[in-house]
């Protein structure tokens, strides 16, 4: 039962210590998300706005509704949104799409990807869209500059937040963001608004045909994906897990990684000291080693 927005004055609500717990446990549970108490006044921070947009005066009336039958049933994909970090960029960390291109993508193609007539890549985390994108337009620019070597790749995108998916799958993007973007690749895989006023474009039709999206949380135990990956990008994802999370998770990653495919992690990840089945093969990229 939701109780009304009282006599309470805005900003002066507090995440009280049993109400921190109770949220930060359900996060871990649900998200495998860390939460440490000095996330407290983040968690409070980010949480604000559904406390004025369910008319709630308090966390613990926040707590009441979001474990009720109701809020499990309404409530978890705002929970979700709120909670999870989005921070992306195009062409993040740009030596991880060197390596892909000039050393994964050959020996991928070495060891028959060329002959299934598939290159299946999955951007695990991809937030609004960038790091799929930049793959799509690398990967174009390798097909242009090697014509018949590599198939037509199938880009898989993944996020939790329902939010940034509909933001990446619209594929519009603000003039500010598309900075890191070389030119050449913005004069041929982005589009302009043809209203002056309007400062944003579009990605390209071929590029943004080459990527599809969906919605997945890691701490699902099966992942539903249909087909083997030759390449995971998931960075920056889990620096937000704790390490056992971390090692469970680069797991199931490697129940989808076909044999001899690639697992790249953000910059500040380590798998060190994790007992995993893949090989450090360059700073921060892994290889599943071949039978």
């Amino acid at each position: 039962m939701l109780r009304p927005y009282g006599p309470t004055i805005e900003g002066t609500m507090n995440l009280q210590p049993r109400d921190f717990t109770r949220l930060s446990g359900f996060i871990y549970g649900e998200l495998g998300i860390k939460m440490p108490s000095s996330k407290t006044t983040m968690l409070e921070s980010r949480l604000a706005k559904r406390l004025r947009a369910l008319k709630l005066d308090s966390y613990g009336a926040y707590c009441d509704y979001l474990f009720s039958d109701q809020g499990l049933a309404e409530e978890m994909v705002h929970l979700t949104n709120a909670v999870t970090t989005n921070k992306t960029d195009f062409f993040r960390e740009p030596n991880h799409f060197t390596y892909l291109t000039q050393t994964a993508i050959p020996e991928l193609l070495k060891i028959g990807t060329a002959e299934r007539g598939k290159l299946k890549i999955w951007s695990a985390g991809c937030s609004s869209g960038e790091e799929p994108y930049t793959l799509s337009m690398v990967l174009s620019e390798f097909r242009e500059q090697h014509p018949g070597r590599c198939p037509r790749p199938q880009i898989l995108a993944t996020d939790i937040s329902d939010r940034v998916l509909d933001m990446a799958r619209r594929a519009v993007y603000h003039l500010d963001r598309i900075a890191p973007i070389p030119p050449l690749l913005r004069r041929k895989y982005l589009l302009k608004s043809k209203n002056p006023s309007n400062p944003v474009v579009r990605i390209a039709p071929e590029p943004r045909e080459m990527v599809s999206f969906g919605r997945l949380n890691f701490m699902d135990d099966a992942f539903g994906l249909d087909e083997m990956q030759d390449v995971i990008f998931c960075r920056n994802v889990i620096i937000y897990f704790d390490r056992e999370t971390q090692e469970q998770l680069v797991r199931k990653f490697c129940r989808h990684l076909r044999p001899g495919g690639y697992l790249f992690l953000g910059h500040s990840e380590s798998l060190h000291g994790c007992d995993v089945p893949v090989k450090q093969v360059a700073p921060t990229v892994y290889r599943k080693p071949l039978p």
